[in-house]
């Protein structure tokens, strides 16, 4: 390691009574990070931050960043990236990628009952107003038939780390979830600049997501297409995202298009070409559903792709994610999943859930009026960490103001308690702070379902603060999958 320590770098960390990523806790050590800390503490504090600070500037020269649109005076940000790695024992990767197969198999067998013979609904396990009153329920999706039954082709499962070192599921993300272009860049940043901190470290690699992901496109596309033709259709520019979408099409090695690109003739996909019209059998849409097509959905689209539901319908296309997959990703439809999973496999969840009371049904909204002040309480159709009220850090005010909003329209919302989230060592100026992570696992499907080994480890730059959101002010971390 270049430079000389004059006391080991972690000799003030101080994980503050929560699990930490780095060390674990007393009762249950992180044996498996025993290296990865003997070099860490081998390395001055000038030289991480020399070597961080050119990780910094390397992300920005790639362009490596996202959209904040909510701040007129920051259009494009660079997503701050700790240095410290997020390490995950073989052991803890077997169980979480065991849960979150689980899970997504659950999530998909869901869908196909919701838009098919609803027995779910008609067995009471999920009320039916819950899904047919969802914003997200696409009736058009009613009888159609899906390729493998696979409507969530990528799923993003955000899990946090309690005190006592279990993981739970926080959401489920089965739309359009992002960042995984940042756990490939962050692997190749560490690569780059940290080759002596993972030199003989047996770290599954995280570069063959691009071609897993085609492989799942490929699997959908119409039966009869022998060599299928895969686009990846974005907003275009001024999307917060685009950046991913960009690296993923690269990645996958398959157009980039818009809307304005394709064309839809006798319910088949075309893409715009110098050579003329080509076909498109499979679309890896970054697309919301209400924007996809105006002949079906909003009018006003000029993004989405006129006649598109009527390839899709026809059979001529295949979609990923599937339409209206929105619903399985509501935080209502979320505090069901233990009930879900036992539903169709017979199976307790091997993740479980953060414990959530369900405000719609009324023991639940009791429980949360009682105990407001001790829980964080979660409009359901909100994402990015918007609209939530964190009881043990409200005003007065705040709490009124959600006891108000809780009996005025007690279906919006769920509660769970503040669970303490892990904690990993996170540069701050020239200090290693404990800084709350979360970890969100990326799960492909086609015919089977495989999960990237690690995913997006985002992490709260402020100290106390939970929201890891990028929007919001939240960073990521490399995560490293261990080797058996």
């Amino acid at each position: 390691m270049d430079g000389t320590a004059t006391q080991p770098l972690l000799s003030d960390y101080e994980a503050s009574g929560y699990y930490c990523e780095l060390f674990g806790t007393a009762e249950r050590p992180a044996t498996h990070n025993a290296g990865l800390i003997e070099r860490l503490q081998g390395m001055s504090t000038e030289e991480l931050v020399r070597r961080a600070r050119a990780a910094e500037r390397e992300l920005f020269n790639l362009g490596i960043t996202f959209t904040v649109y909510s701040e007129s005076d920051a259009i494009d940000r660079i997503l701050p990236f700790d240095v410290i790695p997020r390490v995950l024992s073989a052991a803890d990767w077997d169980h979480l990628e065991r849960g979150v197969v689980q899970r997504v198999t659950a999530l998909n067998l869901f869908l196909k009952d919701i838009y098919g013979d609803q027995k779910i609904l008609k067995d009471g396990i999920v009320p039916a107003d819950l899904i047919f009153g969802n914003k997200n329920f696409r009736q058009q999706m009613v009888g159609v038939k899906v390729a493998h039954d696979t409507y969530v082709h990528v799923c993003g499962v955000d899990l946090v780390r309690d005190e006592t070192g279990e993981f739970l599921v926080l959401e489920d993300n089965g739309r359009c979830p992002s960042g995984v272009s940042y756990v490939v860049e962050n692997r190749h940043m560490m690569q780059r600049t940290f080759a002596d901190l993972m030199s003989g470290v047996g770290i599954r690699p995280v570069g063959n997501y691009g071609q897993m992901l085609l492989e799942a496109c490929a699997d959908i596309a119409p039966a009869d297409i022998r060599d299928p033709s895969v686009v990846l259709l974005s907003p275009g520019t001024y999307n917060s995202a685009y950046f991913e979408h960009i690296f993923l099409a690269r990645e996958m090695g398959v157009p980039l298009v818009e809307g304005r690109d394709l064309i839809v003739e006798n319910d088949r996909v075309y893409m715009r070409t110098i050579s003329g019209l080509q076909p498109v059998h499979t679309i890896y849409r970054r697309i919301d559903d209400d924007f996809l097509d105006p002949e079906v959905f909003r009018p006003d689209s000029m993004l989405g792709v006129p006649g598109l539901m009527r390839a899709y319908r026809a059979g001529n296309l295949g979609l990923a994610n599937a339409v209206g997959t929105g619903v399985a990703d509501d935080k209502a439809v979320y505090a069901y999943m233990p009930r879900i999973i036992k539903y169709y496999l017979d199976e307790d969840p091997i993740l479980n859930n953060v414990e959530t009371h369900i405000c719609r049904e009324p023991e639940g909204l009791r429980y949360t009026l009682d105990h407001l002040s001790q829980l964080v309480v979660k409009p359901v159709g909100e994402s990015g960490g918007y609209g939530v009220m964190i009881g043990p850090r409200a005003s007065l005010e705040e709490l009124a103001d959600t006891r108000a909003k809780l009996l005025e329209d007690p279906a919006n919302f769920i509660s769970q308690p503040m669970v303490k989230l892990s904690v990993c060592p996170t540069l701050i100026e020239q200090t290693l702070e404990p800084r709350h992570v979360d970890l969100r696992p990326f799960a492909v499907t086609g015919q089977k379902t495989w999960v990237l080994p690690g995913g997006l480890s985002r992490v709260a730059m402020k100290r106390g603060s939970l929201v890891v959101n990028s929007s919001q002010g939240g960073g990521s971390k490399d995560t490293w999958v261990l080797e058996a």
